[in-house]
């Protein structure tokens, strides 16, 4: 029986972090993400969130791009495997994508909870 020999952790952290800048230098959408986190950093200094919040729209940050990269991954082996398109094809990219798109969609209706009384409290309305 052959043992299976474990790369070394650094080269395992390595290999995450290959897969990561992939994701975000060939995927539209974690683009996207990105992008919106940077306005969300911005934002939150600017309006001067509490450790709290910080911690809740990290955890979204997260959340949300974990779940970008399992739908790229989940696309790329689904492209692999299949050669024409076939239903469960569809439905397994359909609904990895679907599962992105439900946390994104809570994370934002969770920034504004967070970010609108913020705002309007910072231009004076409230």
């Amino acid at each position: 029986m052959k043992k299976d020999k474990k790369a070394p952790l650094y080269k395992s952290f390595g290999y995450a972090f290959q897969g990561i800048y992939t994701c975000i230098s060939k995927e539209r959408n974690m683009k996207i993400h990105c992008g919106f986190s940077v306005l969300v950093v911005i934002a939150g200094i600017i309006l001067k969130l509490s450790v709290t919040e910080w911690c809740i729209c990290l955890t979204l940050f997260g959340l949300v791009m974990a779940l970008e990269l399992v739908n790229t991954s989940i696309e790329a082996v689904v492209d692999l495997v299949a050669e024409e398109r076939k239903p469960l094809a569809k439905i397994a990219k359909d609904t990895a994508a679907g599962a992105v798109l439900i946390a994104a969609i809570m994370a934002a209706i969770i920034g504004c909870i967070i970010f609108v009384p913020k705002g309007l409290a910072f231009i004076g309305v409230l």
